[in-house]
């Protein structure tokens, strides 16, 4: 959702804003935080190795190791009392460090491997190679600012026009589709799976207390087994119901125009797949039909780890959530659509003037998009047409930016106020975990 055209930024300032996503992303963020609760037992750590220098024969890797897996045992047996608090403390230090490197690695990797793709794709395909070339985009550039963007879920692209511009180059859309989904959506499951897989490999110990203990370990994107399991099959649901009915919908309209039967496929699964916080786009938003943008609202209103099915470790946090903070605390915090609405309302005062002028453009069905869109941290927008002006004005010249980018001053604050708010509301629901449907 961006208020100016892109193509306006120099390289230089691209660079620029690739570094603002990489580190604004929600997976390095969560990353940092993670980093300072493996530096609180860092003290402990110290400790115990100073007690190793003392007795050198605690200083035998194996012996460490027999003493971790007993005293995991003995916590998992319910005996707490035959387990030694300070190796307790170690293997939780140890399986938290463990925990920042494959943070970290997954982090890295599967950024990595969408940029060598998206280059790749961009060396061999000359028709979406043209495109960066009619614009002076610097190929490599766009390779990482689209990779970084869509996997931190910002829904930037260095092209005015979004997707809308290679919609015929269903080859880049297949690359980016899973960026989309490990960046956000599906990342409790990769990152439970990654946990799982190595502990196959080496750090048995550390990986069994991080699969088993995730309440101990506080890192609220490595969920439970079970709502793990869960959000799989929430996020594929999720997106068969958009699929099914955007097809349905939108298969002979302008936005697919000029597509085969495989490309509208592979467009529509694309855009269906962008609703949950990518925001990427590659037909106008303000073309589809009403029973749509009402769909892609709800998609973007609801947490990215929300279950079709309640979690009974869900069920716990939020009842000693309810008991702590209290119930009139309790129904602020949790009455989203009450500020949504809220926010929705001001806009439409500040906006008044230009929904009695320009009902086409300024109506409150795409008010809502934008507000709830950037609550919800997607990017979704329906964007300004001089054409669908009902008083026309010769000096209007269509531009490809965001919606929000006509509305007044006062507006455009009220919507980072809501945006500053979507982000912190996401931390605070349920501790980070997600909402149940049922």
């Amino acid at each position: 959702m961006s208020t100016v055209e892109m193509e306006v930024f120099s390289n230089s300032q691209l660079i620029v804003l690739i570094i603002l996503m990489l580190i604004g992303g929600e997976i390095f963020t969560s990353m940092v935080g993670l980093l300072f609760k493996k530096f609180q037992f860092k003290k402990m750590e110290n400790k115990i190795s100073s007690l190793a220098d003392n007795d050198p024969s605690t200083c035998q890797s194996s012996e460490l190791e027999m003493v971790e897996k007993r005293d995991f045992e003995s916590l998992e047996s319910g005996n707490h009392e035959t387990s030694l608090d300070s190796s307790v403390d170690l293997l939780k230090y140890k399986s938290i460090k463990f925990l920042c490197f494959v943070v970290l690695g997954y982090f890295i990797a599967v950024q990595v491997l969408g940029v060598s793709l998206v280059s790749t794709y961009l060396a061999l395909v000359s028709s979406a190679r043209n495109v960066l070339k009619n614009k002076g985009l610097n190929s490599l550039t766009f390779s990482i600012f689209t990779t970084v963007s869509t996997f931190a879920n910002c829904g930037f692209l260095p092209t005015n026009e979004n997707m809308v511009i290679f919609k015929s180059n269903s080859g880049l859309l297949l690359i980016l589709i899973p960026q989309i989904l490990l960046g956000n959506t599906l990342f409790p499951s990769c990152l439970r799976f990654c946990v799982w897989f190595l502990g196959k490999f080496f750090k048995k110990v550390e990986s069994d207390y991080l699969l088993k203990k995730t309440s101990e370990v506080g890192y609220f994107h490595l969920l439970p087994s079970q709502h793990a399991s869960y959000l799989v099959v929430t996020v594929f649901g999720f997106v068969l119901t958009q699929f099914i009915l955007f097809c349905s919908m939108e298969w002979n309209s302008a936005g697919l125009h000029g597509l085969n039967s495989y490309q509208k496929i592979i467009g529509s699964l694309f855009q269906t797949m962008n609703t949950r916080y990518a925001g990427e786009s590659i037909v106008d938003l303000s073309a589809l039909s009403s029973a749509l943008l009402v769909l892609f609202v709800v998609m973007m209103y609801l947490p990215p780890y929300t279950s079709f099915l309640p979690v009974k470790d869900d069920e716990e946090i939020y009842k000693k959530k309810r008991n702590r903070r209290g119930r009139l605390l309790e129904n602020i915090l949790f009455s989203q659509l009450s500020y949504l609405a809220l926010f929705t309302i001001l806009v439409c005062i500040t906006e008044r003037q230009k929904l009695e002028e320009d009902p086409l453009n300024f109506n409150v069905l795409n008010i809502v998009v934008e507000v709830v869109s950037a609550y919800g941290g997607v990017g979704f927008t329906t964007g300004y047409s001089c054409d669908r002006q009902t008083r026309p004005d010769s000096n209007c010249v269509n531009k490809f930016y965001g919606f929000s980018g006509k509305w007044s001053d006062e507006g455009k604050i009220i919507l980072i106020v809501v945006m500053m708010f979507g982000r912190l509301k996401k931390f605070n629901m349920d501790g980070g975990r997600a909402w149940k449907l049922l």
